[in-house]
């Protein structure tokens, strides 16, 4: 019998059941019921009235619920269905999954040498920024989009794939063929990412206050500022922010930018007027200046 372990995620509307064995080799994401036509035991997910949105991926289903109830009320309910399922099921999914079509369209971004490229699929619920292909061993998609030479850097996140190019192209001479891969790669369900997976360590500067990550009061508020307000507009320009710490002395807030966001030639006027200015008025008297230490 399948063991199934409940997970809770830094978002309240998510949980994580995590299988004790891979459960599909691609990624899924379903937002109605009328999504999942090659999956029976997620056709009956959505006939309970709280669940809004379901992932799947690797070894793992996320379940995001409507704010009508807590997870405490419904989680172990969840969780033997999932074991009485694959108890008496080999598979999630129905033959349609092989005929399930992708799409693949590219966004521009405020930086003019990153362009994202959405897709109707779940890639990652990790957000994964890679420089050099070395780093994408356990990324098999990115190890692949490095072997284009005007790919210079990568963010993964969610549905979308954020691409650096390089400066000598434009990006209509490379759209086409960027899309294509992904959209072909995706189709044939190899990996996305691998189990094995962990970010590297980046080096910081020894004993520097500004990259030793803070967890008191504040930098708590700050953190779920952030979440709410500022990561969902910054994940639409293919961008991702990361909360590092809070120096109470100076009320400096430190963050990290990655995706579309490094490098931006706008990203100095986003962080100044965009983000400082929320945190400042969100959390009045709390907030000196923000620094992206990247």
């Amino acid at each position: 019998m399948s063991k199934v372990n409940i997970e809770h995620t830094t978002n309240p509307a998510v949980i994580k059941y995590v299988f004790d064995k891979i459960i599909t080799e691609s990624s899924f994401e379903y937002n109605s019921i009328d999504d999942a036509k090659n999956s029976s035991l997620v056709q009956q997910l959505f006939h309970l009235p709280f669940v809004k949105k379901v992932y799947i991926t690797a070894n793992f289903i996320a379940v995001e619920k409507f704010d009508i109830l807590e997870w405490k009320e419904v989680e172990a309910e969840l969780k033997e269905i999932f074991e009485a399922y694959m108890e008496q099921n080999d598979s999630l999914f129905t033959e349609a999954k092989a005929q399930q079509l992708v799409e693949v369209y590219a966004e521009s971004t405020p930086n003019p040498n990153v362009q994202k490229f959405v897709t109707n699929r779940l890639l990652s619920n990790q957000h994964i920024e890679l420089s050099v292909q070395s780093e994408a061993v356990n990324v098999p998609l990115a190890h692949e989009l490095f072997d284009f030479p005007f790919v210079k850097e990568i963010f993964i996140s969610d549905n979308y794939v954020s691409i650096q190019k390089s400066k000598d192209l434009e990006w209509f001479e490379i759209n086409n063929t960027i899309r294509d891969f992904i959209k072909e790669y995706l189709q044939s369900e190899r990996r996305i990412v691998g189990e094995n997976f962990s970010p590297e360590k980046k080096e910081t500067p020894d004993n520097d206050q500004k990259y030793v990550t803070t967890n008191d009061d504040i930098s708590k508020e700050i953190i779920a500022v952030l979440e709410e307000y500022i990561k969902p507009a910054v994940a639409g320009d293919g961008g991702n922010i990361q909360f590092l710490s809070y120096l109470p002395e100076t009320k400096e807030v430190n963050v990290i930018l990655q995706g579309a966001c490094n490098g931006c030639p706008s990203s100095t006027i986003t962080l100044k007027n965009g983000i400082e200015a929320t945190l400042k008025q969100l959390l009045p008297g709390k907030i000196g200046t923000v620094n992206a230490l990247n």
